[in-house]
């Protein structure tokens, strides 16, 4: 468990509750990341974090980000513990469930009918592309201040992610869009053709192909009409935050990302809510745990090899929103709003 900043330590905690009731026998142990390690002089991945994490199954993660760190070189700042993480546990795959629960429909930027029922799941390749490429600099040529970001995809890369798309696609309705810009960039180019030489694997799943900026507008447009959406770093990056917000908060959506270590059944992953540290509101009471609890529960999905009690605890949760219960920011028409605790509390007595 690494809590980490803001809300982080709150919600983490809701989560680690609610899996200790559906599975006791998993031993969580805290360690400090982000923030909370620079603020005790040690480096935002401390070497003793780093160890807890070697020997883990899996890590479940809070947040890490706060204002007073903002401007400093990335080492210096709580988001390094994050971007070690990925690189050094090679947590290539990012998958985003987005799912509009029945009763938040009203919730939503868009009209009710056009997010009921939604459900989708944003598979994002997360350790290559323009965020890790080679050179990446500002430097000053011939008298002119100028920037370079690498933006390189090797088709290993793909491949891999690929078949984790595929896989997931192939266990919901069987459809997948894969996300690129081949009319533009050379990466999108070898993007299209090694997805699509994996789709022979596949036979079963329907492909569709979608130009970066056309999804997003299809997206907003008709966000129902996905199932798995396939993309590269960068535009996933975006992608999955446009398709999180359609629910109406970012406070009821999970995230893992998997990578190589592990059994073909078992996955090491790092699980956290997508958030953020929301430090105006950290120590409250008042976060909604909800991202947090069901990262847990894809924890157990894909790290504990616990398909029934991941079940559980997303149909509790369900259940809690059914029953007309919110926390503050999705509270309406001058209803109660439930604090952090009491809100787990009451997905707790869905189980």
């Amino acid at each position: 468990m690494l809590p980490g900043d803001g809300i982080g330590p709150e919600v983490t905690r809701s989560a680690a509750t609610v899996l200790g009731r559906v599975r006791p026998d998993v031993e969580c142990t805290e360690a400090a990341v982000g923030g909370a390690a620079l603020a005790r002089g040690l480096p935002a991945l401390p070497p003793e974090t780093r160890a807890l994490c070697d020997a883990s199954d899996a890590i479940l993660f809070g947040s890490v980000g706060l204002p007073e760190y903002e401007g400093k070189p990335l080492p210096e700042r709580p988001e390094y513990a994050l971007f070690l993480l990925r690189r050094d546990y090679k947590l290539y795959a990012n998958l985003r469930p987005v799912r509009v629960f029945p009763g938040l429909e009203e919730a939503s930027s868009l009209r009710s009918e056009i997010v009921r029922g939604l459900d989708l799941l944003v598979v994002r390749e997360l350790t290559g592309g323009i965020y890790y490429g080679r050179p990446k600099e500002q430097r000053r040529v011939d008298g002119v201040d100028e920037a370079v970001d690498t933006m390189i995809y090797r088709a290993p890369e793909i491949e891999r992610i690929a078949h984790v798309a595929f896989a997931c696609a192939r266990a919901r309705r069987k459809h997948l869009t894969s996300v690129d810009k081949q009319n533009i960039l050379e990466t999108s180019r070898l993007w299209r053709r090694v997805v699509e030489e994996v789709a022979r694997e596949y036979g079963d799943v329907a492909v569709e192909h979608l130009l970066v900026d056309n999804a997003a507008m299809q997206l907003v447009r008709r966000p129902g009409a996905f199932d798995v959406i396939l993309t590269e770093n960068m535009f996933g990056d975006i992608l999955s935050d446009e398709a999180a917000i359609l629910t109406g908060s970012i406070g009821t959506l999970p995230s893992a990302s998997l990578g190589t270590r592990g059994t073909q059944r078992r996955q090491f992953g790092l699980y956290e809510p997508i958030g953020g540290t929301a430090p105006d509101i950290a120590g409250r009471d008042v976060a909604n745990p909800t991202a947090a609890i069901l990262s847990a529960a894809m924890l157990l999905r894909h790290s504990l090899d616990d398909e029934s009690n991941a079940a559980r605890i997303e149909r509790a949760v369900e259940r809690a929103y059914a029953d007309g219960l919110r926390t503050a920011e999705l509270a309406r028409d001058a209803k109660p709003a439930l604090s952090t605790s009491a809100f787990t509390d009451a997905v707790i007595a869905r189980l």
